[in-house]
């Protein structure tokens, strides 16, 4: 069995820099995995790319033989993806034996991963190939700072629970360039009440059962909820990373090993 990440997330999110880390970080502790390059757009890359779309199809390509416009184009190319997916794909997939840990760097555009099919087929393949795979939506730490950022952030990630109906690990990213640190826990672990009164404190009148229907989903039911990953501290990247094991259930098959020094987070995981 395999096993996978799908990163996703708006543009900006930071997503190929958690891949370039979290590759970093398994080099230094001797653990194998590998990244695949799943934007057509991209040129720079700051970890080696085991796969990479731009073999099949790239975006410059299309938009030059096509005439068509960036986001037109990176569309035309996910569905040539997917169109390619017994072919490419399958061959590609064969350099990876059973239980190896791909992940899978993915472009920012939400409408892939909220309502067009591309990304959803692609991960039922890999679920006919027999990976475990896990969706991780990556959001910017920048949304935790105002309750309608973090309220349209939740939406947007619930939209992709939804669509992609896979295990799914929500991280508050660049956590090292939030200034202020003093509300985390606020949105960490909302109180349903002082959000909501602070949504209507910004938002008109009319607006006032759709706001109680929202915090009730968030706050009260749980559906959305986020773990904040500081990618200067390893300690952070470790925990993330264990929280991702366990939905994938990786390792499970492998000797049990306790150990007693940074690998223990404690109940509120590592600091940030």
């Amino acid at each position: 069995m395999g096993y996978a990440q799908l990163v996703i997330g708006p543009a900006g999110s930071g997503k190929s820099t958690y891949c370039s880390s979290l590759y970093e970080h398994c080099e230094t502790i001797g653990r194998r995995m590998h990244v695949v390059n799943l934007d057509p757009a991209a040129e720079i890359f700051n970890y080696p790319v085991a796969m990479d779309i731009r073999e099949l199809v790239s975006l410059e390509d299309v938009m030059e033989e096509l005439k068509l416009g960036p986001n037109g184009g990176l569309m035309y190319c996910m569905e040539y993806l997917e169109d390619s997916l017994h072919d490419w794909v399958d061959e590609e997939l064969e350099n990876y034996r059973d239980d190896d840990y791909l992940i899978f760097d993915c472009p920012g555009q939400i409408e892939l991963f909220t309502h067009v099919p591309v990304l959803k087929n692609f991960v039922e393949h890999l679920k006919q190939k027999n990976f475990n795979v896990c969706v991780v939506y990556l959001l910017d730490s920048q949304f935790i700072t105002d309750v309608t950022k973090f309220i349209s952030g939740c939406m947007s990630s619930l939209a992709a629970m939804i669509q992609l109906e896979l295990p799914h690990v929500n991280i508050l990213s660049k956590m090292d360039l939030l200034q202020d640190k003093s509300n985390i826990d606020d949105y960490l672990n909302p109180e349903p009440r002082t959000l909501l009164a602070e949504l209507n404190e910004r938002m008109g009148p009319q607006y006032a059962k759709l706001n109680k229907a929202l915090i009730e989903m968030v706050g009260e039911y749980g559906m959305v909820n986020f773990i904040p990953i500081n990618l200067r501290k390893e300690k952070s990247i470790q925990y993330v990373l264990s929280q991702i094991d366990v939905c994938i259930q990786f390792g499970e098959d492998a000797d049990v090993k306790i150990r007693d020094d940074d690998e223990d987070f404690g109940d509120d995981g590592p600091d940030l």
